[in-house]
């Protein structure tokens, strides 16, 4: 593998070919350490090939609620075909309202747009690192309550989890700021309701500056996976000229958690 770090998060991986891997340990380690891997050319990757890579890392999770790729139930589809209005996005990790969120999340290109689309990545050990004291002092030791929100979920689905602000990685134990969209963070443990929502705007307007983005844009034979405990991410729908079409996996756990 040939590693291009990425400013001022990700990493370009080439020399791979994403398909069933017999040891991805060097590849998790990568991800803890850059929180997002680009895999380019991997235009011969269909989605059976897609899924056994992701399966490489461990058992897949599905969010509820989604609608499953016909043929691939751990896979769905990202779209824009057919849609009168774009899609909206604001910056998120997913499936946070679950105690044991998923580790990791990977689109494959199927359709890029002519023009814009691309796919916003936000370094949650930098925005950590670099948080003001008075609101690292402000969050230190405390809870952040995520909820789900524009799903059905079924009586026995889970809805909501408290994760820690200031969270350890699982795998590397770096400490992320670990935040979700504003309408998913319900609450910040001690905090009342509108200390708490100025705070989260706080950390959220921190984390997403224009110095701690990289914004991928979408090649065809993309395949991107990044660690939901080291970024956040979210679409840019402005400008979209033409189809976005990607299809989504998500991997449940890292080694060694159960």
């Amino acid at each position: 593998m040939n590693i291009e770090a990425l400013a001022p998060v990700g990493a370009e991986i080439t020399g791979l070919a994403v398909g069933p891997l017999d040891d991805v340990t060097a590849l998790r380690d990568l991800l803890a350490e850059h929180g997002v891997l680009v895999l380019p050319d991997q235009g011969d990757v269909d989605d059976e090939r897609f899924t056994a890579f992701l399966r490489s890392f461990g058992d897949l999770a599905f969010t509820t609620g989604e609608a499953p790729l016909a043929g691939h139930p751990d896979l769905n589809v990202v779209s824009n075909v057919g849609r009168t209005e774009p899609p909206r996005s604001t910056f998120h990790i997913d499936t946070g309202y679950v105690a044991r969120p998923p580790a990791y999340t990977a689109l494959r290109a199927v359709e890029v747009p002519e023009q814009g689309g691309r796919t916003l990545f936000s370094n949650q050990f930098r925005a950590h690192d670099t948080l003001p004291d008075e609101l690292r002092q402000r969050v230190q030791g405390r809870t952040l309550c995520h909820v789900v929100t524009g799903l059905d979920l079924g009586p026995d689905d889970e809805a909501a989890a408290d994760h820690p602000v200031l969270r350890p990685h699982p795998v590397s134990g770096r400490v992320a700021l670990y935040l979700d969209a504003p309408k998913r963070c319900a609450a910040v443990s001690g905090m009342g309701e509108e200390e708490a929502a100025d705070t989260v705007t706080a950390l959220l307007e921190h984390s997403t500056r224009d110095d701690n983005v990289h914004r991928h844009a979408w090649r065809p034979g993309d395949v991107v996976i990044w660690d939901n405990g080291a970024v956040m991410h979210r679409a840019d729908h402005d400008g979209v000229v033409g189809h976005r079409v990607m299809h989504r996996g998500m991997v449940a756990t890292y080694p060694g958690v159960s």
